[in-house]
């Protein structure tokens, strides 16, 4: 071998090297944008998943006008002769991947819940009107989905979250503007 063909080898080594080093750097790219995509669609099952908690609990406050005691009673709701299933299933938290709601009580009865992920948000504007209180929420912590019972304007003074270590601020809105339902005002006022 000759060294006119070692030459031409090594350039071939050369390009098959850069040609790695470029695909690489494409492949890391595309796993970016795939993480991204990934964690968006997280947030949107987020956002379902909270809300069907939110409007189980307010199903169950209609019926009753009682907080539910546990995820038990939003799917079986024994209260009545023919049980009532305000919620289908148990939901998993989508950003942990676990079902490890943080409960936001009311003594022994829970009236929201939201993430225990402190990962930061990607999505921080441009929420429905019932979830305004998101807009610029740093982290998954700040996404509560609660339902405070008409009249209600904050949460219960006596309010604390079920989960130690975490601090609760919580929403002036109940999802409804006002903190009413619609259709209903509190006797009195117009």
């Amino acid at each position: 071998m000759g060294p006119r063909a070692a030459r031409q080898g090594g350039l071939v080594l050369l390009a098959l090297l850069i040609a790695l080093m470029l695909m690489s750097i494409a492949l890391a790219g595309a796993l970016d944008v795939w993480s991204l995509q990934r964690r968006r669609e997280q947030e949107k099952q987020l956002l379902f998943a909270g809300n069907q908690y939110r409007q189980a609990i307010l199903r169950y406050y209609r019926v009753g006008r009682a907080y539910p005691a546990s995820v038990d009673d939003l799917l079986n709701d024994t209260r009545f002769p023919t049980p009532l299933h305000h919620l289908r299933r148990p939901y998993p938290d989508p950003i942990t991947g676990k079902n490890d709601w943080v409960f936001m009580m009311w003594g022994n009865r829970f009236y929201g819940v939201f993430s225990r992920s402190e990962v930061a948000t990607i999505k921080r504007a441009g929420f429905p009107r019932q979830y305004e209180d998101f807009e610029g929420a740093e982290t998954y912590l700040g996404w509560k989905f609660l339902y405070l019972a008409p009249g209600l304007r904050t949460a219960p003074p006596s309010a604390v979250p079920a989960a130690p270590g975490i601090a609760a601020s919580f929403p002036a809105l109940s999802g409804f503007e006002g903190g009413y339902l619609p259709g209903q005002r509190p006797s009195g006022s117009r």
